[in-house]
């Protein structure tokens, strides 16, 4: 590129000398002296007489320097400025930028034909050219479109008759807005273009156009990865990625699959086996589009990562037709999908009349995604005495860039109020014996919709017997005002009188006394904590002591507990050890808190990031469960049924290595007739998820070669309640099948912190065990608290969990499972053993969990993990 600035030369002054032998001339006293040589006595001859003139006036030194200077640069800028101009007319502003759009033209004047589903037919070929034509007479009619057409390619036809293109468009950088509008306006144009057409026989009706993602262009114009499937009466049609399941789908790939069904029919397009690249290590990934056009106001879902076959990939077209499109990059190949779908009649009424005292009904083939383009309404009707309310028991309806206090694109409408996202249980209640929902789903992303039902109630008692929350829902009178939110909306609790049990928060709620300074902000205004505080110029420690400011940080335990030590700097730091340090391979330890496999080499021998290929779940965490908490298949791929014979499950474990399994040491105490610490009665499985499903293929079986308990475990107390156990012979890890990570002894899990445990057990206090593993989310609990609940029976190797409004919470036949806690970079960390309990989800009666780090170190000892 050549460089258009000026650089401005500097100027001599040159000083005149006369060449040798010349004579100078005297201007100021008017003589002048030729250069020829003169003889002094011929003075006559070589001189001339000027006239005389004022001498200051003669001297005429030219401008200072100064102006020159500045009138030079300011010549040099004037230049630099007009160059820069014409260099960002010509370079930037009139450069052409490249503009996709895609989208279909619906056609009358012809029928649709067989022939028109495939695109290397000749009356594909007649037609497509046709409809070319006159998009591009559409094209032409516009200046702010035609001057800039570059390209036109017809995709497809389908039953209406719709014709299917994208067009690429080369235009100048500062007129692409006005490109994008009257794009965004081609259907005006096409009517001014109609009377004119090439085609007398043919006519646009409409045309719509999309801006479109490069991909979807490169996807329809790759003919060697497209593929066009016709769904036949009764039949169910698969189709897979290519290669699949012998060998990864191709890399930098952009497949389409065309699926198509007879008119009046709609298609259901269901994922079988879904797993593609994660969506956070590259670009991978599935799109659906409720069209043959790959624009984004048609997608209805995109797709990436592993998804396992019990989650919901079922999805509903709004016409006969539907495209799926896979795009690759280089890298991360992963076998692909497996999919099937099929043809049925279309939807003709949605929605209807609801009579009765009570009913249910739901969005459009729920619990599969409903389809795009739908508007459904229910007008419900109860005995005239009585008012209806709908409970809204699962709802889905969630849209990217969506918020729920908008609810652009797919809602429910009642009472003139639109409800989107996904919300837990709700009541939407009437004033009178009728109430009408209203469900709206345009274009673009599905979800799996909402269940819903209906119920009659007396106005003047709308829960019998019971409390009415005021979203509706009813919960027993002795709920009210017992400290803990029943209630989705907390109006259980308002306006109480706090009892003597109880403590006042500045807010006004009344909560029990002994949440009085555990750390936890129960009254979420912090007055509960507050008056635990230390004075503004100490520090409080963990234990409640309150120690100087200044020694916090200062490299000694001055709390005795190390809680002042911790959490100094971000970053590690090598420190002297103390208890609460973490201790390096090389001896040398460090003052962050948790480094352990966290991502982050803290250690200088980078021991802290060793070991570290654990606590991973590589399958979806999405599920949504109706009605309970089941667990999705391969969610919690370390947890292990252990079962005896003859008498099938008994306790849980965990997954360490491929080799050795940690669970509760009560597990293994005998009890006549059977010997349970005889490790030849059991038997390990390892990828369970349905107790019923035992020969699973994802299900790895094992048998015991060894149980190890600790021998400090006491059975009257529980303390120490750990074992070990070795299997006959290691498992295979996949992505059913993970160890989870054992945290290092100075790893803290601190009041508040939420956990899951997951397990086999019974589903209420002296209930039958669960077929399906369960999952549930429980909180740590301050240690002190923990105390005064469970009259003074916790040890230092004991933690307690849970909820303490009661109904969540661990129980008979989940001994021995996981207490695992969600750490940095999703890693998981196994914090507690289920050990033991006064009951099972009792209120102010939380689990006791075996705490993991402080037996960390006998682990190792045995297991060498």
């Amino acid at each position: 590129m050549k460089d258009y600035r000026l650089h401005p030369q500097e100027r001599k002054m040159n000083i005149y000398s006369p060449p040798p032998g010349a004579q100078a001339t005297d201007f100021e006293s008017g003589l002048y002296y030729s250069g020829k040589a003169q003889d002094m006595n011929g003075l006559e001859e070589g001189v001339q007489f000027l006239p005389v003139m004022n001498a200051k006036k003669l001297e005429k030194r030219g401008p200072k320097r100064w102006v020159v200077v500045v009138a030079v640069i300011s010549a040099c800028l004037l230049v630099s400025l007009l160059v820069g101009f014409l260099v960002w007319h010509f370079k930037y502003r009139n450069a052409s930028i490249q503009r996709l759009y895609n989208g279909h033209l619906r056609l009358t004047g012809t029928r649709f034909i067989d022939a028109f589903e495939n695109s290397n037919s000749p009356e594909f070929a007649a037609l497509s050219s046709k409809v070319k034509e006159m998009l591009i007479d559409i094209y032409k009619n516009d200046k702010n479109v035609g001057p800039f057409h570059k390209e036109t390619e017809i995709t497809g036809f389908s039953e209406g008759i719709i014709a299917y293109y994208w067009s690429e468009f080369s235009v100048p950088g500062y007129k692409a807005n006005n490109l994008d509008k009257a794009m965004a306006n081609i259907g005006a144009v096409n009517q001014a273009v109609t009377q004119k057409s090439r085609n007398p026989e043919l006519r646009v009706e409409s045309v719509v156009a999309f801006p479109s993602d490069p991909e979807a262009i490169k996807a329809s114009r790759d003919n060697s990865c497209r593929y066009a499937l016709h769904a036949k009466a009764g039949e169910v049609t698969r189709f897979t990625t290519p290669g699949f399941p012998n060998s990864p789908y191709p890399s930098n790939a952009n497949c389409l699959w065309v699926l198509r069904a007879d008119a009046d029919s709609i298609i259901s397009l269901t994922f079988t086996t879904f797993d593609v690249e994660p969506c956070n290590a590259g670009n991978d990934f599935v799109k659906v589009y409720d069209s043959l056009s790959p624009g984004e106001p048609h997608e209805l879902v995109k797709l990436c990562g592993s998804y396992d076959p019990s989650y919901n990939l079922t999805f509903v077209s709004s016409k006969n037709v539907m495209l799926v499109m896979l795009s690759t990059d280089a890298v991360g190949r992963h076998p692909g999908f497996k999919a099937e779908f099929f043809q049925m009649p279309k939807l003709k009424i949605c929605g209807g009349v609801l009579r009765g005292t009570s009913g249910v009904f739901t969005t459009p083939y729920y619990p599969g995604h409903y389809p795009a383009v739908m508007n459904c309404t229910w007008r419900i009707e109860v005995p005239k005495e009585k008012n209806v309310k709908v409970r809204f028991n699962d709802f889905y309806l969630v849209e990217p860039g969506v918020t729920v206090d908008r609810c652009t694109k797919d809602y429910v409408e009642i009472n003139k109020e639109k409800y989107c996202g996904w919300r837990e249980k709700f009541v939407v209640k009437s004033s009178m014996n009728t109430i009408t929902v209203n469900f709206h789903s345009d274009r673009s992303h599905v979800d799996t919709g909402f269940s819903a039902e209906f119920l009659s109630f007396d106005s003047t008692d709308p829960c019998p017997g019971r409390f009415t929350c005021s979203t509706g829902r009813c919960i027993e009178k002795k709920l009210h005002c017992d400290g803990w939110f029943d209630c989705p909306d907390g109006s259980d609790e308002r306006n109480c009188t706090c009892t003597e049990k109880q403590f006042r928060c500045n807010n006004g709620w009344c909560k029990p006394k002994f949440w009085l300074c555990d750390g936890v902000n129960d009254c979420g205004d912090n007055s509960d904590e507050l008056q635990c505080l230390c004075p503004e110029t100490q520090f409080k420690c963990n234990n409640g002591k309150c120690i100087p400011g200044v020694q916090k940080c200062n490299g000694k335990d001055d709390c005795g507990d190390g809680s002042d030590e911790r959490k100094c700097n971000n970053t590690a730091k090598t420190v002297h050890c103390q208890q609460y340090t973490y201790k390096c391979r090389n001896g040398l330890c460090v003052s962050k808190t948790n480094p352990e496999c966290d991502g982050t080499a803290d250690c200088s021998d980078n021991s802290d990031e060793d070991n570290c290929n654990c606590g991973r779940r590589f399958l979806s965490k999405k599920s949504r469960i109706v009605g309970g908490l089941n667990s999705e298949v391969g969610e919690w791929p370390w947890q292990v049924s252990l079962h005896v014979s003859s008498r099938g499950h008994t306790c849980g474990a965990s997954l360490i290595s491929e080799k050795w399994l940690v669970s509760a040491g009560h597990c293994f105490q005998d009890e006549n007739p059977i010997r349970y610490s005889d490790a030849k009665i059991w038997t390990a499985y390892m990828g369970l998820h349905d107790q019923s499903d035992r020969s699973n293929k994802n299900v790895q079986q094992r048998g015991i070669k060894q149980i190890i308990r600790h021998p400090s475990f006491n059975d009257f107390t529980f303390d120490y309640d750990l074992a070990v156990l070795e299997l006959d012979s290691p498992v295979t890890l996949t992505n059913y099948i993970q160890p989870i990570c054992l945290p290092d002894i100075t790893h803290e899990f601190p009041a508040g912190k939420y956990l899951w445990v997951t397990g086999w057990g019974a589903t209420q206090e002296a209930g039958t065990g669960a077929t399906i593993l369960q999952k549930a989310e429980i909180r740590m609990i301050n240690q002190t608290m923990c105390n005064s609940l469970l009259t003074n029976a916790m040890s230092e190797r004991m933690m307690c969990v849970g909820i303490l409004t009661g109904g969540i919470d661990a129980c008979q036949g989940d001994s021995g499972g996981p207490l695992a806690s969600i750490e940095d970079n999703d890693r998981m960390f196994l914090a507690g053993v289920v050990s033991w309990g006064d009951g099972c989800a009792r209120r102010n009666k939380p689990g006791v969990y075996t705490r993991v780090s402080q037996l960390r170190d006998w682990i190792k000892q045995k297991t060498g993990v």
